[in-house]
């Protein structure tokens, strides 16, 4: 029940953020679509050496908030983003303005073998780096990571 209501919070954030994250007009140039990948894969790796504090501080204030926990953070992860948490193999597609906010797509081949895109919502912060503001799984747009 905590796991289903915590997976339901992560995604009604996900949806609510156009409201709360700054629009942009333009896709993020080179060097922050590298900053922006850079984030994706360090958490990815914190999630595969189960380093929970790595993986949420890579997640945006608002995130880090609702979660609260690194605890509850992790169930939210484990429970409802596999293929995110324990991907066999994954590859970054493109960065694109969705409402006015950053999305970052990644290709990845779940630890069941099916393939999913996840859709990373970034916010830049006031700082100018870049933090996870919400993630959402799709079908697969590609057949290979």
């Amino acid at each position: 029940m905590i796991r289903h209501n915590l997976l339901s919070l992560w995604v009604l954030l996900a949806l609510s953020l156009a409201g709360a994250v700054a629009h942009a007009a333009d896709p993020p140039g080179e060097g922050d679509r590298a900053a922006i990948q850079a984030v994706i894969d360090s958490q990815i790796a914190a999630f595969r050496r189960d380093d929970g504090e790595a993986a949420f501080s890579y997640a945006a204030p608002a995130i880090r908030h609702m979660f609260g926990t690194v605890d509850n953070f992790m169930a939210m992860v484990r429970g409802g983003y596999r293929p995110v948490y324990r991907p066999q193999a994954y590859h970054f597609g493109a960065v694109t303005v969705v409402d006015g906010q950053i999305v970052q797509k990644v290709h990845i081949v779940g630890p069941d073998g099916g393939a999913v895109t996840a859709f990373y919502i970034m916010e830049q912060q006031p700082d100018g780096s870049w933090r996870i503001a919400g993630c959402s799984l799709g079908a697969p747009e590609e057949r290979s990571a």
